[in-house]
């Protein structure tokens, strides 16, 4: 390689690449057109090239040094503006996406949320009048701690907060996940999901309010509870969503279905997860806590419910074209 000719044929692109990057470095992405933007991903690309092959046919320490700023200073701006621009559109899904994402499904969402609460509201009234149903679905000992010895059993997470925290979240995340990929069974592991822990509350909320401990186990459950059963509802939603794509895919053939309807479902999905580690935190550190009246933790709980209403109900502006 005639080392001279060389640099002579590839030192304008260099030039070029050292002009854009220094009216990027002063004045900021927002300074460079499109066609400008584009020329700098090229020239990065082509002056890394010539850096390998500078090295490798061993050209000159300082044509090597020179390139090898030249390419630095290339990937901070071109990488970094990329990193920028994945940060924006992580900010812009849960600040308008997920809400949307939400609203779309309402439906799906709603279905989810009735089956639950069916479930609650038939166990409840089972368990209160018949004790036979209560013991087929909770444990003898959760029963005989409520009903002998009048206590609670959510004073076992004290002391160990970390680690139960996170054993919360990663059962939560679990049952949604699950509730999720029901939705592959037409629905029916989702459906049952839904009733089955529709069942459990219920059949809880019987048991406590039978032994006048209603107050404080409810006070418990409304901290984290405003972010974790939604949550539920949520991925139920998603699992439905699916089964809609596999029974009755309208206009779509069922592989084109499951890719929209499973689109809107990942959307739910990139929302759940946050919801449920949150909830995980509060349920591990704030529920629990004795040193919290009742009455704050039902405040916490009413507030963060409202709050999330409140946030999933936002609607994107529309942009005045005016």
């Amino acid at each position: 390689m005639n080392i001279q000719r060389w640099i002579g044929r590839r030192q304008p692109s260099w030039q070029a690449l050292e002009t854009l990057l220094k009216k990027l470095e002063s004045k900021g992405l927002k300074s460079l057109k499109a066609e400008e933007i584009r020329q700098l991903a090229s020239l990065y690309r082509s002056v890394s090239a010539d850096l390998a092959r500078a090295k490798t046919n061993q050209v000159g320490e300082r044509v090597t040094q020179d390139l090898q700023a030249l390419t630095t200073r290339g990937y901070a701006q071109v990488y970094q503006g990329d990193r920028k621009q994945e940060w924006q559109a992580v900010l812009e899904f849960y600040r308008w996406g997920f809400p949307a994402a939400v609203q779309e499904a309402g439906g799906y969402i709603a279905f989810a949320t009735a089956l639950f609460i069916f479930g609650g509201v038939v166990a409840w009234w089972l368990a209160w009048h018949d004790p036979m149903f209560m013991n087929l679905l909770l444990p003898a000992e959760m029963i005989e701690k409520v009903r002998d010895r009048g206590e609670l059993w959510m004073g076992s997470i004290l002391g160990i907060e970390p680690l139960a925290s996170s054993s919360i979240m990663i059962n939560n995340i679990k049952v949604s996940f699950a509730a999720i990929a029901g939705g592959m069974t037409a629905g029916l592991a989702t459906t049952y999901i839904l009733l089955l822990n529709g069942l459990l509350i219920g059949t809880v909320g019987a048991l406590v309010g039978q032994n006048n401990l209603a107050l404080p186990f409810w006070a418990f459950v409304f901290p984290h509870g405003a972010l974790e059963l939604p949550a539920i509802f949520l991925a139920g939603g998603a699992g439905f969503l699916l089964a809609k794509a596999i029974l009755f895919p309208g206009k779509y053939r069922r592989a084109d279905a499951l890719k929209v309807y499973g689109m809107q479902a990942a959307n739910l999905v990139f929302g759940i997860v946050p919801m449920l580690v949150i909830a995980g935190i509060i349920e591990g550190f704030v529920s629990p806590q004795p040193a919290i009246p009742d009455l704050v933790k039902y405040a916490i709980g009413t507030g963060l419910f409202v709050a999330l209403v409140g946030y999933l109900s936002y609607k994107k502006p529309i942009a005045n074209s005016h």
